[in-house]
C-alpha cells in the first residue's frame, strides 16, 4: 500500500469516526428532556427557563378563605420537542416534560395598581409522560416534587408521587390529557395550527 492510498483510507476512517459521533449525539438529544437515574428517580431537570413559557396560574388565599391549596405563582413550561409536536398534532407526546416552578406572592400592590405580583422562587414541579413507565390509571403521567415541604431545600432528584397527590385531581379536572390546558391559552392558541399557532402569523 502506497502513501497516498494510506493516507486516503486514513481520511476516510476520521471521516466515518466523526460522522458515527455526530449521529450518537444527535441520536442521543433526541431521546428526551426527562433523565433518570439508577434507581429511577427522575433527574432535576435544567435549562427549564428556556423552554417554552404557556403560563402562569395563581389561586391566591385571598380568595379561598386563606386555604389556596396552592397560593403562589406557577410558571410553567413545555420542553422544545414537546411544544413542536403539541404544535402539529395537538397532543402531548410520549416524553412530554413540562416543568412548574412555584414563586411566592411579594406584594399586592404597585405603581400601576392593586394585584398580585411575583416575589421569589420557592418551589419545583414537573410532569412526565411515558407510557413504559407510569400506568394507564394516571393517564401514564408521573409527577414529581424537587422541593421540601418547607420549601427551602432543592432537591437533584425526585420520586414519582403517590397518584392520589396529583394525578387524582388532575384526571378529574384538566381538559386534556391530565393537563389544565383551560388554563394555558399559549397551548390552546397553537393547538395543531402548527406556525400559525405560535402568535404573529
Amino acid at each position: 500500500m502506497n502513501k497516498l492510498t494510506k493516507l486516503s483510507t486514513l481520511v476516510f476512517t476520521l471521516i466515518s469516526l466523526l460522522a458515527t459521533t455526530t449521529m450518537t449525539s444527535v441520536v442521543h438529544a433526541d431521546k428526551g428532556y426527562a433523565k433518570y437515574d439508577g434507581n429511577g428517580k427522575l433527574v432535576r431537570p435544567t435549562g427549564y427557563r428556556e423552554w417554552i413559557y404557556i403560563g402562569a396560574p395563581l389561586t391566591p388565599n385571598d380568595m379561598n378563605n386563606g386555604k389556596a391549596a396552592f397560593p403562589e405563582f406557577h410558571n410553567v413550561y413545555i420542553d422544545p420537542l414537546s411544544w413542536k409536536h403539541w404544535k402539529k398534532t395537538g397532543e402531548f407526546r410520549n416524553g412530554t416534560v413540562i416543568v412548574k416552578e412555584l414563586v411566592s406572592v411579594a406584594t399586592k400592590s404597585s405603581s400601576s395598581g392593586n394585584g398580585y405580583f411575583m416575589g421569589d422562587y420557592i418551589g419545583l414541579e414537573a410532569v412526565v409522560k411515558d407510557s413504559k413507565r407510569f400506568p394507564a390509571s394516571s393517564q401514564h403521567w408521573g409527577f414529581f416534587r424537587f422541593t421540601t415541604d418547607d420549601h427551602k431545600t432543592l432537591l437533584s432528584t425526585s420520586r414519582v408521587m403517590k397518584q392520589e397527590s396529583c394525578a387524582a385531581c388532575h384526571s378529574a379536572n384538566a381538559k386534556q390529557d391530565m393537563i389544565f390546558l383551560q388554563h394555558y391559552p399559549v397551548l390552546r392558541a397553537a393547538k395543531g395550527l402548527g406556525e400559525k399557532g405560535i402568535g404573529g402569523k
